[in-house]
């Protein structure tokens, strides 16, 4: 079968947007083919609003997500596999989705990823890692993702 990724992606998107919401795209700058203003990337991650009022030409393809918008003034040209998306989400609540990563991404070093269901208390295979490979502590009950402007 084909990835979902593309598919959710596209409806979360959709599902936002009809609810007037700001659609936000966390993506890992450092999977291979990521074209992104670099001082916008931190911790290797960058937020990216892909609201239709923010961006122009988005395009919500199967293998790639791209866009046209504007950084510190400048037109850029945004080009995201989409096997580095982590997460869609609302910018005002929250909600939306995380995606694991991709086997052979970058946070999969060694091409194998498990998939059983984590303890209470343990990182999951959705939870993202550092650079290290160490699971980030966990955020307080509540919201797993956290605006950043």
């Amino acid at each position: 079968m084909t990835d979902n990724r593309p598919y959710l992606v596209r409806a979360l998107h959709e599902w936002i947007c009809d609810n007037g919401l700001t659609p936000y795209l966390l993506v890992d700058a450092a999977v291979s083919g990521v074209r992104v203003p670099q001082q916008a990337v931190k911790d290797g991650r960058v937020v990216l609003n892909i609201a239709p009022r923010a961006v122009t030409r988005l395009d919500l393809a199967n293998d790639v997500i791209s866009f046209q918008a504007r950084f510190s003034g400048v037109a850029m040209l945004v080009v995201v596999p989409l096997e580095a998306v982590l997460a869609v989400y609302a910018m005002e609540n929250g909600q939306g989705m995380m995606f694991p990563p991709v086997d052979g991404a970058p946070d999969d070093a060694d091409g194998e990823r498990d998939d059983a269901p984590a303890e209470e208390g343990e990182a999951g295979p959705a939870d993202l890692l550092s650079e290290d490979g160490q699971a980030p502590p966990r955020p307080p009950r509540g919201g797993h993702l956290r605006v950043i402007k």
